[in-house]
């Protein structure tokens, strides 16, 4: 049998050797000219430039696990830095903590209604601000070429991998500075745990920006808007879950309006990508939407079970997660050669080192925006302030890009709000009348403690 030192030196070589034998090389190889040009391809080569992390990291968790080195190591640097990434600080039965640093919710404070209202249009206006810029700075820079005095031309940005990097550097340098300025719950989670949800995360959003070159942006935010129909109906699959009425109906009000909106007569508005055929566009735009809205909902349920269970807070979650998209995204750019072209690319462009810097920072504070407005209004406002927020997106899409919707298209997404207001009047009722049943039913049976 090989021993444990075996095994750590084959896995570093593999690394290395990874390394050393870069996508870029093996594209070059294998991959036909022009396959940059190719999403499936430039998807197969970011797949290869993660999984050049993911498995040898793999391997060398289930090394450390096996030989329990958080037990046999414990002074020096490494040690700490290999305890906290393998197996990280569990709370022991001996340990004081206050609420805080439980992680508990933190304390109500109570505000008057001018107080109150005050900070809502604070909330609004802030999650308005940041997605509205950052939504239509995507358009701008996946749909429309970029030009200089040396090439009046222009240029397409295509290269959505760096774009996430770029969003993922601020945010991680943001998450980092509140870490160092709030006082956090006590951090016991490996930090492994978040490498799953920050691989999805790069994924979804990675399909959204690649989508932006087949389908026009409204038609992506309509799309965002229909994701309660794929997570239900894999509710129902895997989890066997059961739904009521009133979901059921919105569900299929939502899937009538956009198929109302898809099937209208509209123009994307002038987008510079080179078009292919409309069946081949529409082809690959829905299927990196789907992609989207897979990977997206894995983030959104593996984040929520990671606060179940480790109760770190919000802006933990956040700076683990783009830790390790900052490490993916920037070790597959280096490997595929294509890091310091899109470099390049910024400094002959400034418009575009402008337009990724703001949409950068609007994507960090419209994250902190969403973690303070659920935690001091709960979800159902957030949801309706960021449904509110699809529909002004749309509007200014439509009115700065040249978006042209014709009356189906506006029925069907007219339809669309309806449908998604409606969910969430009837689902607060829903809630509601269990309260009151589960309260009546509880108040009929003498003795029974509420």
């Amino acid at each position: 049998m090989m021993s444990s030192s075996h095994i750590l030196t084959a896995v570093l070589t593999l690394w290395i050797l990874c390394i050393g034998s870069s996508s870029a090389d093996l594209a070059e190889k294998v991959m036909p000219a022009g396959y940059a040009d190719s999403w499936i391809l430039r998807l197969l080569m970011n797949q290869l430039g993660y999984a050049t992390i993911l498995i040898p990291g793999y391997f060398l968790i289930q090394y450390f696990r096996k030989i329990k080195y958080n037990e046999t190591h414990r002074d020096g640097c490494a040690p700490k830095v290999v305890t906290m990434c393998v197996f990280g600080n569990p709370v022991t039965p001996g340990d004081k903590l206050s609420e805080v640093e439980e992680g508990g919710p933190p304390p109500k404070v109570e505000r008057s209604f001018a107080q109150n209202a005050t900070l809502l249009s604070f909330c609004f206006v802030g999650l308005q601000v940041s997605y509205l810029t950052w939504g239509l700075l995507q358009e701008r820079i996946m749909a429309h070429k970029y030009t200089s005095a040396t090439n009046l031309e222009g240029e397409l940005f295509k290269n959505s991998q760096f774009l996430v990097f770029i969003n993922r550097v601020l945010a991680l340098v943001i998450g980092w500075v509140v870490l160092q300025v709030v006082r956090q719950p006590r951090h016991t989670s490996p930090l492994f745990k978040y490498s799953y949800c920050s691989f999805s995360n790069i994924m979804s959003s990675w399909f959204q920006y690649e989508a932006l070159k087949f389908v026009s942006f409204p038609t992506q935010v309509l799309c965002k808007a229909s994701k309660v129909i794929p997570v239900m109906l894999m509710g129902k699959i895997v989890g066997n879950k059961t739904y009521q009425l009133y979901e059921y109906v919105t569900a299929a009000m939502l899937s009538a309006g956009i198929a109302l909106f898809l099937f209208s007569d509209h123009e994307t508005g002038g987008s510079d990508h080179a078009k292919s055929s409309a069946a081949e566009t529409s082809f690959s735009g829905v299927i990196l939407m789907i992609g989207y809205m897979a990977f997206d909902s894995f983030t959104s349920n593996w984040q929520g079970e990671l606060f179940s269970q480790y109760k770190m807070s919000s802006v933990q979650m956040m700076t683990g997660v783009n830790l390790f998209s900052c490490l993916f995204t920037s070790i597959s750019l280096i490997e595929q050669g294509s890091f310091f072209e899109n470099i390049d690319f910024m400094l002959r462009y400034p418009a575009f080192m402008l337009h990724s810097s703001i949409l950068s920072i609007t994507s960090a504070t419209g994250q902190l925006f969403i973690y303070y407005t659920i935690s001091q209004f709960g979800p159902v406002t957030f949801i309706i302030i960021m449904t509110i927020r699809m529909a002004l997106a749309i509007l200014l899409s439509c009115f700065i890009y040249g978006h042209t919707v014709g009356m189906l298209g506006v029925l069907g997404i007219i339809v669309v709000f309806i449908s998604l207001f409606g969910k969430i009047y009837l689902g607060q009722r829903f809630k509601k009348a269990q309260a009151r049943l589960q309260s009546a039913s509880q108040t009929a049976v003498p003795g029974t403690k509420v």
